[in-house]
């Protein structure tokens, strides 16, 4: 994702696949790979993901427990909203983007304008 870089990126993905907050060591436990980082640079790396809004966190006892500040879904959302509202060009950009999207992006797309069609017609 935009703005993030490769370890916070992991991190973020060990947050989101918990269905609980998690410490430090709950964080480094969980990250796969030959070569695991150390204590400190998770907990530099979630302090930084804490500082740029992605993840809220809150102590008990000693320990900061951390969760993600919005789901994936809403992660990759904003996301593509600053990339609209930076482009200068948002049609176009969005032109651009629906003649690239596969068959099933383009289902989804549809289904999405078709929900939000009915909604409008709603009295």
């Amino acid at each position: 994702m935009l703005g993030l870089g490769e370890l916070e990126m992991k991190v973020m993905d060990v947050l989101w696949a918990s269905e609980s907050p998690l410490r430090v060591r709950d964080v480094l436990e969980r990250l796969s790979g030959d070569r695991a980082p150390a204590y400190t640079t998770v907990m530099t790396v979630l302090d930084h993901l804490h500082t740029k809004g992605w993840v809220t966190r809150s102590r008990r006892g000693r320990a900061y427990h951390y969760v993600p500040a919005r789901t994936r879904e809403e992660a990759g959302a904003g996301l593509l909203r600053e990339v609209l509202d930076s482009s200068g060009d948002a049609e176009s950009v969005l032109l651009h983007f629906a003649e690239s999207v596969s068959e099933r992006e383009h289902r989804l797309l549809r289904r999405a304008l078709d929900r939000d069609e009915r909604r409008d017609e709603k009295p």
